[in-house]
């Protein structure tokens, strides 16, 4: 355990901090299984209108920095692809 006051202190930071990263994390995935669920079942217009509010949340949570801008870059355009593709 942590003796120190600034190494407990870094502890209680880093749960913290990996607590709103999960929640950031399990909002985004839910997000994306909105969309994919939508293309899965051929409805174009719950795939348009779920994927706004999805692209919205990962890029915010790139902004945060709790996945990488890559990493949100390529799922974004993965999503919109197979959105597009339902046409």
């Amino acid at each position: 355990m942590a003796n120190t006051p600034q190494a407990r202190k870094r502890v209680r930071q880093n749960e913290e901090r990996r607590q709103r990263n999960q929640h950031h994390k399990s909002r985004m995935r839910t997000a994306i299984k909105k969309v994919e669920k939508a293309v899965a079942n051929g409805d174009k217009q719950t795939a348009e209108a779920n994927l706004a509010p999805a692209v919205s949340i990962i890029d915010n949570i790139a902004g945060k920095g709790v996945i990488h801008r890559n990493a949100a870059a390529r799922t974004v355009s993965r999503l919109t692809r197979k959105v597009q593709q339902l046409s």
